[in-house]
């Protein structure tokens, strides 16, 4: 590496409207990190989003950006169907790859992935960023305290307008859909609270076209015989609930936004005698997020967004489009679409 041997140089693969956000503004309150790169379908619109971002370097393609020995690691925000196919490629590099959620179109091409990063020294790490706030953490050590007593139920809504059917994520080519894009939030969620992976009782689809999902709720139960449920939409009634509910025996506890908890948040615990409310700073979920890749990168740090963490999301989720009577998604095909880089909303 051109720079120092203990920073990690990062380049992005497509100018998604996510990377300012997610990648680049982290980058820069963290010393370990260099954004060095960016490559895009369209060098114009990638040289543009380099000078906006400050970016060093721009690749004429996303093979020679993930080709260019000075680059560390590879961001990966394109649309879900191309996920798999380029955390592949980065791998097969050497390159240490940060993607986006969700991590691969369908639990079979995660498992590919999967399987090829436990043969790699690489970190693989899937972007669900909630999951390092500190948010996230108070909730896992509430429920683990026993306050709320034997754990009953879980339930995780994410819900949010997007009356644009255009939008890729109404593209069924690009793996696109309601359960894919909110909905892998949402069984994460109840996966994480919940404390194991959950079988798919039932599950009800309200639909865009024949193949995508505008909106989604399941019914799920888990092996210590608590139950959950999921609700997702990108357009329906609901048209902005971000929230979970974590219920026992002996009390209850609310989130109200634990996905983007920098913008405001609040948790609350009702338990015998206590009623309270907490709130859990305003640092960035993303910035908490590259703090974790770089630990892992650089001092080999576990992190808790794994390939195998990944592969479970996926089979919930495509459990869920088979119990809705929905086909589950495929990758993009290399002849297929290739999707726009300018992905409109926080992943």
């Amino acid at each position: 590496m051109s720079d120092s041997a203990a920073r990690v140089r990062i380049g992005i693969l497509g100018a998604a409207q996510i990377a300012p956000q997610a990648l680049v503004a982290p980058a820069r309150e963290n010393r370990d990190v260099v954004v060095a790169a960016v490559a895009a379908r369209d060098r114009a619109r990638a040289t543009e989003f380099a000078t906006k971002h400050g970016i060093p370097f721009v690749h004429d393609s996303y093979e020679a950006l993930i080709a260019d020995p000075e680059l560390d690691a590879v961001y990966i925000p394109l649309p879900n169907g191309l996920h798999g196919r380029w955390t592949t490629a980065a791998l097969i590099a050497g390159k240490h790859v940060l993607c986006e959620k969700p991590f691969a179109a369908n639990a079979e091409e995660a498992r590919e992935v999967a399987r090829l990063a436990a043969d790699s020294d690489r970190v693989v790490m899937e972007a669900f960023h909630y999951r390092y706030h500190p948010l996230t953490l108070r909730v896992e050590q509430i429920i683990a305290s026993g306050e709320l007593g034997r754990l009953q139920r879980v339930e995780a809504d994410f819900c949010f307008p997007l009356p644009k059917f255009s939008d890729i994520r109404y593209d069924y080519a690009l793996a696109g859909g309601a359960t894919m894009d909110a909905g892998c939030y949402a069984v994460h969620m109840v996966r994480t609270f919940g404390g194991s992976t959950p079988e798919v009782v039932a599950a009800q689809a309200k639909l865009r076209d024949p193949q995508i999902d505008r909106a989604m709720t399941a019914e799920l139960r888990f092996d210590r015989e608590h139950t959950g449920r999921m609700r997702c939409s990108m357009w329906s009634s609901d048209l902005l609930r971000i929230s979970v509910k974590v219920i026992g025996d002996r009390g209850e506890l609310r989130v109200l936004n634990p996905v983007l908890p920098q913008v405001f948040h609040r948790l609350s615990v009702r338990s015998p005698g206590t009623k309270r409310v907490e709130r859990l700073g305003r640092r960035t979920s993303y910035a908490y997020q590259l703090d974790a890749f770089v630990a892992a990168v650089l001092r080999g740090q576990p992190v808790k967004t794994t390939p195998t963490d990944a592969v479970e999301n996926m089979a919930v989720i495509d459990a869920i489009y088979r119990a809705a009577g929905l086909p589950t998604r495929q990758p993009t095909a290399e002849n297929g679409p290739a999707g726009d880089d300018s992905v409109p909303r926080a992943k």
